[in-house]
């Protein structure tokens, strides 16, 4: 490939990457933006969703595209066995911010320590995503249970 048109896929990937608001596709990004709601009495309208935005480390705002399972009243995320910078971001500081639509919720992170409540999160995960998570094994998987602040 000449330099011209390296160059040209440099700028529109650039371009790309800078009209994002929040994470794009699978690159992180930085504050999401968007009008605050106050968290809905059930989560269940997420069953027909199937990627939302998660923003950690309110302090300098690091947010990715993640799968989310609504159980009962209670929201998850769910890392694998994969700890990766949100879920460092997440032990640090458990305030979260969550983009669902165009509406952002503000949220606390706390891990799932519970193998029964993890079983139940991966039957969930099975029925939206029609497999099972990687790991099932709660002391070696990160997944969180978000709530109310």
């Amino acid at each position: 490939m000449t330099a011209k048109p390296l160059l040209l896929v440099v700028l529109a990937l650039a371009a790309f990457v800078a009209g994002c608001a929040g994470p794009c596709v699978l690159l992180p990004g930085g504050a999401l933006d968007g009008p605050t709601a106050d968290p809905p009495e059930s989560w269940a309208f997420t069953d027909e969703v199937d990627t939302v935005q998660l923003e950690t480390r309110p302090a300098d705002p690091y947010s990715v595209n993640i799968w989310v399972i609504a159980l009962g009243d209670d929201l998850y995320v769910h890392a694998g066995a994969n700890r990766s910078a949100w879920v460092e971001n997440m032990e640090a500081d458990p305030n979260v911010r969550l983009r669902i639509d165009d509406s952002i919720y503000e949220l606390i992170a706390s891990r799932v320590e519970d193998q029964a409540e993890f079983d139940r999160f991966s039957d969930a995960y099975e029925r939206k995503y029609e497999r099972r998570p990687r790991n099932e094994d709660v002391a070696e998987a990160y997944l969180f249970r978000l709530a109310t602040r």
